[in-house]
């Protein structure tokens, strides 16, 4: 299994990335934990997470070829 990760705002900045495919990933939880082991400094900002454009929960189940974001915090009118 294969997602498709994107890193947006000042995410990318701190990744020094945009975009990263994941392989055998189950869970956002488990995805968390493998992006904060590839990029620790990710740990001292607050963002959430998108699966095929919706926010989600830790405990939301990939599946193959999702679409993920992780999302800088935002405002917006």
């Amino acid at each position: 299994m294969e997602v498709n990760v994107s890193f947006l705002g000042i995410l990318a900045e701190v990744t020094q990335t945009t975009f990263k495919v994941y392989r055998d990933i189950k869970s956002i939880e488990e995805l968390k934990l493998i992006v904060t082991d590839d990029f620790p400094q990710i740990a001292h900002y607050k963002f959430r997470i998108s699966v095929n454009l919706k926010i989600v929960s830790n405990e939301c189940v990939l599946n193959n070829c999702d679409e993920i974001a992780f999302l800088p915090p935002f405002e917006g009118g």
